[in-house]
């Protein structure tokens, strides 16, 4: 297998969708405040075991939802494990907080593919020209919407045109 050239491979724009600041606290206090009702409930059971247990697992259940990567490469859009080829991308509307409210409630199709977070309001839309796939688009939270409808933009143009050309 040859390597591809660096070109080929650098990322038009990257993303970490990692939590705020204030949901690791908030986690550590929900947790603690379960362990010192089980403490103050089950008298016969270690004080330190449900602090032992549940401490860690309040930071544990937080991890996955701290992992979400966007990356737009020329030949692909990558949202954590989704990968779109970006010759079907046909558009891209970048969304503010009541725009993506608009497009995942009433305005939302029931086979779109949407991976949204709660506590970031931007978003945007990537509309689909692919024939073979059922899907009329995506929706994907972002920090940088409008960087990332222009690196979607970017990328899309040439391979579109590379797509349709004889």
């Amino acid at each position: 297998m040859t390597p591809e050239s660096p070109a080929r491979t650098l990322a038009a724009h990257q993303e970490r969708l990692s939590l705020p600041w204030w949901a690791w606290p908030a986690s550590l206090a929900g947790a603690t405040i379960l362990a010192v009702e089980l403490f103050l409930g089950l008298p016969e059971v270690p004080a330190w075991l449900p602090f032992a247990v549940l401490l860690p697992l309040g930071v544990l259940l937080l991890l996955p939802l701290n992992r979400l990567r966007i990356e737009v490469t020329p030949d692909e859009f990558r949202v954590d494990d989704a990968r779109l080829p970006v010759e079907f991308i046909s558009g891209v509307v970048a969304l503010d907080a009541a725009g993506k409210r608009e497009a995942l409630g009433v305005g939302s199709h029931p086979l779109a593919f949407v991976v949204q977070r709660a506590w970031i309001g931007p978003a945007v839309q990537v509309l689909l020209d692919d024939p073979a796939d059922p899907t009329p688009f995506w929706v994907v939270s972002t920090r940088r919407p409008v960087e990332l409808a222009t690196a979607l933009l970017e990328v899309s143009g040439p391979a579109r045109a590379g797509r349709t050309a004889p």
